[in-house]
């Protein structure tokens, strides 16, 4: 069960290179579309701040999945080695596993709860756990949020833009030179959101995955708690009415096995009674035996009594 998820934070991991190596292909393969939409013909440079602030929180949100994405995954090797070792050989049950590990450190703190005869809350400790990794990917959480809103701001700067040059239109007799400004304003703002949409497309994708992640992994910690580190260090209610009563039925198997031995004691000192008793048997005969023989050897040889 735990060993399946060693390997998931690893292949999202592939699987975003993989779709960013993709990505990066087709943006190079239409270069022109993009340089005739983003950098031709711009007339403020409206368009490519907001562009670039949006790519500026994407790209800070990326690197925050990529490297929250390789943490994740030592934190599954070292839950997996540390569930394998245990089963393996348990006295050697931290060899390999980094103390810093999300496993080791649960371990370390049932262990010293363990030794101050503390009560152990297993549902504290999974909700402070949970506290601890929500904190984690809270910025890659923000960037999800406020990704698509970049764009509805640039949409209404760009906006902003083309009803400036709308004004000009209107206040001079000639137009035509601010016909220009509107049209780059209403094109700006078409970039814009194309921008974040594209980018919160990609990047919403990989949030949802770090999330399925970070659930997998605290799965596999509050299982391998409730299976391997709580039963060492803690006794239930429930546990320990189990372990009586099979205390109990072991001490009731003992007593009938002593039966047992108790009786074949009992045949055994019968059997050597009547074994002493044809012993004793056996030497009065031998005397009577060895007597007869003197009488016969005296009155062979003649000898005095």
């Amino acid at each position: 069960m735990i060993e399946s998820r060693s390997n998931f934070s690893r292949r999202m991991l592939i699987r975003l290179i993989v779709l960013g190596a993709v990505v990066a292909v087709a943006l190079v393969a239409n270069y022109q579309f993009i340089n005739e939409l983003y950098l031709k013909n711009q007339q403020t440079p409206v368009g490519m701040l907001v562009n670039g602030a949006i790519l500026v929180v994407f790209v800070l949100g990326l690197i925050k999945i990529i490297t929250s994405l390789s943490w994740y995954m030592q934190e599954e090797v070292a839950l997996v080695r540390f569930v394998r070792q245990f089963s393996s050989d348990p006295e050697k049950l931290m060899k390999g596993v980094s103390p810093k590990s999300v496993i080791a450190r649960r371990h370390a703190t049932i262990q010293t709860l363990s030794e101050k005869h503390a009560r152990i809350n297993h549902s504290a400790l999974a909700a402070t756990l949970q506290a601890d990794e929500s904190a984690r990917i809270s910025f890659t959480r923000y960037v999800s949020n406020i990704l698509i809103l970049t764009g509805v701001f640039g949409t209404i700067v760009s906006l902003s833009v083309a009803l400036l040059g709308a004004s000009n239109i209107i206040d001079s007799a000639d137009g035509m030179g601010s016909m220009g400004m509107v049209i780059h304003g209403m094109s700006t703002a078409l970039s814009t959101t194309t921008t974040a949409i594209v980018c919160y497309l990609f990047f919403g994708y990989f949030y949802l995955k770090v999330t399925d992640v970070q659930t997998q992994l605290l799965s596999g910690i509050e299982q391998a708690t409730a299976l391997y580190i709580m039963p060492r260090f803690t006794y239930q209610t429930d546990s320990m009415l189990h372990e009586i009563g099979n205390l109990v039925r072991s001490l009731r198997d003992a007593a009938e096995k002593m039966g047992l031995v108790e009786a074949d004691f009992a045949n055994a000192g019968s059997q050597m009674n009547n074994m002493i008793g044809t012993y004793a048997d056996s030497v009065g005969n031998l005397d009577d035996n060895i007597n007869e023989i003197k009488q016969l050897l005296r009155s062979g040889f003649r000898l005095p009594e």
